[in-house]
């Protein structure tokens, strides 16, 4: 769905957020040593930035009670959910011009739970350049609060990453995910249908069951040929990652422990007197440059599979009209509190751009077709820019000047 397809653009957002993340830490955060009395932590559990087995037990309760999947159940809906990707594997290919088979493509039935333990690991890996530092300098300080109080702190850090991501699984419906910064080599991704929102969605919309799967799996399935068919992109994002990660513990290294938070929030205000979101306050030039090339990556991405799951469903789903403005209607249902949530933890930013990729996609396969749109997954350097999706005319003057040429 729209602001929820795919895994790294909350990665990102927790990767922002670590900066400051780590800046409160070595503020409350002494070096821990083996303590008697408090036996069942290891050094090494006390070394962690964030307490993730914590961080996980805080989204599991934040997302809320629903019914577990029993395996059985979840065997047969997993069989379903095969069959329905070998079903639209033709109207896609048939659509973007690209022949790709999902048959390598896992698929895996998950309640918000298990939806949960997959992306924590994802997180934890993506945010562990970042531990890694932090363990490095925990050493550096001689004196510190008692044990408690550093468990508490570290608790405090994880309960922020179990809100988020407690809140996205309450409303995330389906996911492919490519298993960011992995050091093993992939053939395919994995595809994550969380059974109980979709059924949630379906009662209380009065959508088709069946179409409102097919829908999903239309937009998550697309993810495939961007990721599958050019394996560059991977590469890039991961690369890109690890750039970001590299400058944010870079702008780190060196600072005491006494200026770290100061400086990152002078910086802050700073950087939101001169006009620049919540999210990118935190960053340095360097970091926002490259932040930007990755907000376009990750726009491009969701409106490219929004604009393909709209196209092909208009063809092969009798109701798609019903379910595109019921569940465009609930995403724009949202309470105040919620709001001020989606604003806070930079969620409604990320909804923003990929609202930003879909509208960049439409334009530009209404002037030129898709067939010009996928020139986008040629190279690097064939990617939008941030600045040319929000004017598409730019992207296709720059396309066909290099055609020209």
């Amino acid at each position: 769905m729209p602001g929820y397809g795919t895994a790294f653009g909350r990665g990102l957002i927790l990767g922002v957020g670590a900066a400051l993340l780590y800046a409160a830490a070595r503020e409350t955060i002494a070096p821990t040593r083996p303590n008697s009395a408090n036996p069942e932590k290891s050094p090494d559990d006390r070394s962690r930035l964030i307490d993730w087995d914590w961080a996980t037990k805080v989204a599991i309760r934040a997302a809320g009670r629903t019914p577990t999947l029993h395996p059985g159940a979840q065997a047969q809906l997993q069989a379903q959910y095969d069959a329905l990707l070998r079903e639209i594997e033709q109207p896609i290919a048939r659509y973007t011009g690209n022949d790709l088979s999902l048959a390598n493509t896992r698929v895996e039935v998950l309640d918000r739970a298990g939806w949960i333990r997959a992306n924590m690991a994802n997180f934890r890996y993506l945010l562990q350049p970042v531990e890694d530092f932090y363990k490095e300098n925990i050493g550096r300080s001689r004196f510190g609060p008692p044990p408690a109080f550093q468990q508490a702190a570290r608790m405090m850090l994880g309960s922020q990453v179990g809100i988020l991501v407690g809140y996205l699984a309450r409303r995330v419906l389906g996911q492919y995910d490519i298993a960011l910064m992995s050091e093993k080599p992939l053939s395919a991704g994995k595809l994550y249908f969380v059974e109980p929102n979709l059924r949630q969605v379906e009662e209380t919309l009065g959508v088709p069951p069946d179409e409102l799967r097919r829908w999903i799996a239309l937009h998550e399935a697309t993810h495939a040929h961007e990721f599958e068919l050019y394996p560059w992109v991977r590469t890039y994002l991961n690369g890109s990652l690890r750039q970001y990660l590299r400058l944010l513990i870079d702008d780190m290294r060196g600072r005491d422990d006494e200026s770290t938070l100061l400086s990152l929030l002078n910086r802050f205000l700073a950087n939101l007197r001169q006009g620049h979101n919540l999210i990118n306050a935190l960053m340095t030039p360097q970091q926002r440059e490259l932040m930007s090339r990755l907000q376009a990556l990750m726009a491009l991405a969701e409106g490219y599979s929004n604009h393909v799951m709209n196209q092909v469903g208009r063809d092969v789903l009798p109701h798609f009209n019903l379910i595109h403005d019921r569940v465009e209607h609930r995403q724009r249902q949202r309470s105040q509190a919620e709001q001020l949530f989606l604003k806070i933890t930079g969620l409604s930013l990320k909804m923003e751009q990929y609202r930003l990729g879909e509208r960049f996609v439409d334009e530009v396969v209404r002037q030129r077709g898709i067939t010009f749109v996928n020139r986008a997954w040629q190279t690097p350097e064939t990617l939008p820019t941030e600045v040319e999706i929000r004017d598409p005319g730019r992207w296709i003057g720059r396309m066909e000047a290099v055609q020209v040429a």
